[in-house]
């Protein structure tokens, strides 16, 4: 995959929640490749963003593109090169870690044991594969939920504040997990309250709009991180 093949294109995007604008006149395109790092203070639609872009979210306006056509329609053909993790880490605390990802791998068609554990292991939950979810804190259940990284054969991770409640080495296995993910061709969409380390990040500032993005936005519609 090219790293210059566009993947998402947002035209004329625009999105209000509870009669208040969030942002218009968004025009990006997001390429294979890439890492971008959605910013905005709290309350400027980053997660509303990225439930739309997911497809979980459906009010805005505008439009969305995928490989060039429009989204809706091709929805089948997204969903299948989609990987989305939001706030909450979508695990079902009575099972285990090995029984979820079990759930998550039968989706794609994948419920090879080996390649499940080798990802719990990835993720610092080697021995932890039988143990009901329950049982584990906060930042194991953010970890089985990021284990899925390890097997998943989407070429898009959106991702929403992925790194909360992840220790120092926790949190530079998934910065090397997205920066491998970019360099083998695919993107990354990603909120973030803290500094992410991945080489050529780039950003797209929420707050940029409806401002005149015309100067600071590169060919590609996202802004780099100088």
């Amino acid at each position: 995959m090219s790293d210059t093949q566009a993947l998402i294109e947002l035209r004329d995007f625009a999105c209000e929640r509870d009669e208040r604008l969030l942002f218009r006149a968004l025009n990006a395109v997001f390429t294979a490749g890439q890492v971008v790092q959605i910013l905005g203070p709290n309350g400027s639609g980053k997660t509303t963003l990225l439930r739309i872009l997911a497809g979980i979210s459906h009010d805005y306006q505008g439009e969305i593109l995928w490989r060039g056509q429009a989204r809706s329609k091709v929805a089948w053909e997204f969903a299948n090169e989609l990987l989305y993790l939001g706030h909450l880490p979508g695990i079902k605390k009575s099972l285990t870690p090995l029984e979820n990802l079990h759930w998550y791998a039968a989706i794609q068609g994948d419920v090879d044991d080996t390649l499940l554990l080798k990802a719990l292991a990835e993720v610092n939950l080697a021995g932890y594969e039988d143990t009901p979810c329950y049982q584990l804190s906060a930042g194991q259940l953010r970890r089985v939920a990021l284990a899925r990284l390890g097997f998943s054969r989407a070429s898009v991770w959106i991702l929403d504040e992925p790194f909360t409640a992840l220790d120092k080495k926790g949190v530079e296995h998934l910065e090397a997990r997205l920066a491998n993910h970019a360099a083998t061709g695919g993107l990354v969409l990603v909120t973030s309250h803290q500094d992410i380390n991945v080489p050529h990040l780039q950003q797209l500032n929420l707050q940029d709009f409806p401002a005149d993005y015309s100067s600071v936005w590169d060919s590609a519609g996202v802004r780099a991180n100088d």
